[in-house]
C-alpha cells in the first residue's frame, strides 16, 4: 500500500527528479531553434493535428488564446490543426483514450489519469520551466479579502470549492495535504460543504460572488502576488480584467508540484514527437507572445521530462481510487 509518508516524500522531490539517461533539453539551451517549415513524413499517420484544450476557462477565451499557436503549427508543419476545447478535464482524458486527439497540455494528475485510462498509451514530452529554472507550481486556497478569514483554521465550518476532480492543484494535492494535516476533506467534515466549481476560473468567480467561502486554484508561486504571480489561473484572470488581487486573500499554499506536461499518444511516430518537442522548446524564443498566451504568463520556457517524474501521481491516483472504494 502506498503510505502517506511515501507520497509526501515523492511530492517534495518529484519536481527535482532528473530526466534519466541523458540531460534534459531546455528552451535556454543555445542550440534550440524552431524546426524548418515543411511537410513531414509523419503526416501520413497524422493528416490532421488535433489538440485537446483542458476545461476550467470559458471556451471563447481558450480558443482566442490558442488561435495564434494553431496558425503557427499549421504554417510550420503544413497540415491542418484542429482545437478541441473540452468542457472539463475528463473530456481530454476521454479523447486520448478514444484516439481522438494527438496532443494536449495536461495537469500532472490529468496526465496520470490519462496514462492509467490508456494503459500507458500516453507519454510526456515537456513541462513549463518557471522564471527561477524550477519546474514546479503550487496550489493555493483563496478567500475574499473582506471575508475576515485569514487562515486555514478559520475555514472550519466554511464552504470550499474544488476546481475539478481531475485537477492536481485544484483537487488531488490539496485533498492529500489536508488529510495529512488531520483535516477531513469530505463535505460536512471540516468544511460545511464542498463541491466542484467546474474549473479553476469558475472556482475563483464563485468565491468573488460569495457562492463559496474559499476555492483551490493554481499559481506559479513566483513573481508579483499583486499581479497574480508570474503564471497561472490568477495571473490569467488579472490580465483578462476578471480579477483584482486586492479582492482576494491567499490563506494556504501547497508544497511544490511538478508542472503538467505536454502530452502525446505513445503510438505516434517518433518523428512527430521530436518535432513537437523541438517546436515547443523554440516557441518562447521565436514567438514569445504566443508562448505567454498559451501558458497564461511566462517563465524561461520548457524542459524535457519522462514518465518516471509523474509515477508518484499515478500511484497517488490509484490510492485515491482505492480510498473511494473503501468509503463506498
Amino acid at each position: 500500500m502506498l503510505t502517506r509518508r511515501h507520497i509526501a516524500g515523492l511530492l517534495a522531490s518529484a519536481a527535482l527528479l532528473p530526466v534519466a539517461a541523458r540531460a534534459a533539453r531546455r528552451t535556454l539551451d543555445a542550440d534550440v531553434a524552431m524546426p524548418q517549415a515543411g511537410e513531414r513524413a509523419w503526416k501520413a499517420q497524422v493528416p490532421v493535428l488535433r489538440i485537446g484544450l483542458l476545461g476550467g476557462e470559458n471556451e471563447s477565451d481558450r480558443l482566442g488564446r490558442f488561435g495564434a499557436y494553431q496558425k503557427l503549427l499549421e504554417e510550420t508543419f503544413k497540415l491542418p490543426v484542429r482545437l478541441f476545447p473540452a468542457s472539463d478535464y475528463a473530456g481530454v482524458l476521454q479523447a486520448f483514450g478514444a484516439g481522438q486527439i494527438e496532443v494536449a497540455s495536461m495537469g500532472p494528475s490529468g496526465y496520470a489519469g490519462a496514462w492509467l485510462d490508456t494503459n500507458g498509451g500516453v507519454e510526456p514530452l515537456l513541462v513549463p520551466e518557471e522564471k527561477d529554472g524550477s519546474i514546479s507550481y503550487v496550489s493555493v486556497l483563496v478567500v475574499r479579502a473582506d471575508s475576515g478569514v485569514t487562515s486555514l483554521e478559520q475555514m472550519r465550518g466554511k464552504s470550499m470549492a474544488w476546481a475539478d476532480p481531475n485537477s492536481t492543484s485544484g483537487y488531488l494535492i490539496p485533498r492529500f495535504a489536508l488529510r495529512k494535516a488531520g483535516i477531513g476533506v469530505e463535505s460536512g467534515q471540516y468544511f460545511s460543504r464542498t463541491g466542484f466549481a467546474g474549473g479553476h476560473e469558475q472556482g475563483v468567480v464563485a468565491v468573488l460572488q460569495k457562492q463559496y467561502d474559499g476555492a483551490m486554484t493554481w499559481a506559479s508561486g513566483q513573481g508579483d502576488v499583486a499581479q497574480g504571480y508570474s503564471r497561472g489561473n490568477l495571473r490569467a484572470m488579472v490580465e483578462k480584467g476578471m480579477l483584482n488581487m486586492s479582492e482576494l486573500r491567499i490563506i494556504w499554499t501547497s508544497e511544490p508540484i511538478i508542472n503538467g506536461p505536454l502530452t502525446v499518444r505513445t503510438a505516434l511516430p517518433a518523428g512527430f514527437k521530436e518535432d513537437m518537442t523541438a517546436f515547443h522548446l523554440a516557441l518562447p524564443k521565436s514567438h514569445p507572445q504566443v508562448y505567454e498566451q498559451i501558458e497564461r504568463g511566462g517563465g524561461t520556457g520548457y524542459r524535457e521530462v519522462t514518465h518516471a517524474q509523474f509515477q508518484f501521481l499515478v500511484d497517488m491516483r490509484r490510492e485515491e481510487a482505492n480510498e473511494r472504494r473503501r468509503r463506498s
